[in-house]
């Protein structure tokens, strides 16, 4: 049954391009920078595009993960965090998603970057918000 706060999470992600991916490798917890999607198709899936020479793709393919983004950089007077726990799954995305992430970054630690993505099917969704001051 998905949670009444997906959608909201859903609205929220829709208006910042990154956030971080937790899970751990080797019983160590780590937190990655990814870009993300939407599920398109309504069903609330999150698609992940990461760089593949970081490696941390392999942690998370068929394991629980937790993706995290907010606006607290923003300025704006509500701040939002929203995070999406469920199963990571390698993926080949569609020609339409990888146009909709548009461009990719060029390097990423001085190295070329290699596209990898990764679909959440979330399980559990949150949201949190506070006042600035």
């Amino acid at each position: 049954m998905p949670s009444t706060d997906e959608p909201r999470a859903i609205e929220l992600l829709c208006r910042v391009p990154y956030g971080r991916l937790a899970t751990s490798m080797r019983a160590m917890p780590f937190v990655a920078p990814a870009q993300h999607l939407v599920g398109g198709d309504g069903d609330g899936r999150v698609l992940l595009r990461m760089h593949r020479g970081l490696g941390y793709h392999r942690a998370c393919d068929g394991g629980v993960v937790a993706y995290g983004a907010d606006n607290f950089n923003s300025g704006a007077a509500v701040l939002w965090s929203v995070q999406f726990t469920g199963t990571a799954l390698l993926v080949e995305p569609t020609d339409r998603e990888r146009a909709l992430f548009g461009p990719p970054p060029r390097h990423v630690d001085g190295a070329p970057f290699e596209p990898v993505y990764l679909r959440i099917r979330p399980r559990f969704v949150s949201v949190h918000s506070q006042h600035a001051e």
